[in-house]
């Protein structure tokens, strides 16, 4: 570990839910439980998090562009760490701007109905169309994450960037069907080697937790046995960008 008194690295995170999720529901951003805290911590660092449910590869993009927040950090962060790119893989049947939609319906009684016959539609319809189309295509998942590495190495050109490639689920929402994994990992990995992105393949960390039914009920979030998993194993990706061992 560093010196006690040696500065704390900024670790800023884009992430979906399963940045602030636990085994029994979301948790505020500063839960210490948390893996972007806990990695942040074993490299004596601070983790600024911003995520939120379902946010793909495009929702991060937005957030980079669009949210003053994220603009007061980049000065000074150490590292950045692309947490995105997961919830991209999951089966949507309907197209995104209309599952997403449903929250803008009026009056009251019909939205809860709405949503309440899409949850109940999803798995049989996942499984139906063979976990097809996704809720945002690999090539689209590849192109806003890249568009977000050239917008922050614009202005921080030597800044280190980790990507987290898509975890896995056992989620009955969603029909158990997960068959866009396979292509974003690929292209994920790709773009990684030619960008000079560190891959992180959170699935070899968690995915046991995840398919043993360790995790949350819902089948796609993790225990705090998996938060703890994945922290260990991205400290180890961050120490050497941060030249900081790291504290098991």
């Amino acid at each position: 570990m560093a010196s006690p008194g040696s500065a704390p690295r900024t670790v800023l995170v884009f992430g979906d839910s399963l940045s602030f999720h636990g085994p029994d529901g979301p948790h505020p951003a500063d839960d210490a439980r948390l893996w972007p805290n806990l990695a942040a911590s074993a490299v004596n660092g601070r983790a600024e998090l911003f995520a939120s449910f379902g946010w793909t590869a495009r929702d991060a993009y937005w957030s980079l562009v669009g949210d003053p927040r994220v603009w007061t950090h980049m000065p000074d962060i150490d590292v950045l760490v692309l947490a995105v790119g997961g919830m991209d893989t999951l089966p949507s049947p309907l197209p995104t701007y209309l599952r997403q939609g449903i929250r803008y319906l009026r009056p009251d009684w019909l939205r809860r109905h709405v949503r309440k016959a899409y949850l109940a539609v999803q798995p049989w319809a996942s499984r139906a169309t063979g976990g097809w189309p996704v809720a945002l295509p690999a090539e689209l998942t590849v192109r806003y994450l890249n568009d977000i590495v050239v917008a922050v190495r614009a202005l921080r050109p030597d800044l280190p960037v980790v990507a987290m490639l898509p975890s896995v689920h056992r989620a009955p929402a969603y029909g158990y069907m997960h068959a866009g994994r396979s292509r974003t990992l690929a292209l994920m990995r790709d773009w990684a080697d030619r960008n000079n992105v560190v891959p992180f393949d959170v699935a070899e960390v968690v995915g046991e937790h995840v398919l043993r039914g360790h995790g949350n009920p819902d089948g796609i979030h993790w225990g705090w046995d998996g938060h703890r998993m994945v922290a260990s194993a991205l400290a180890e990706h961050l120490a050497p960008l941060l030249d900081t061992p790291p504290d098991n």
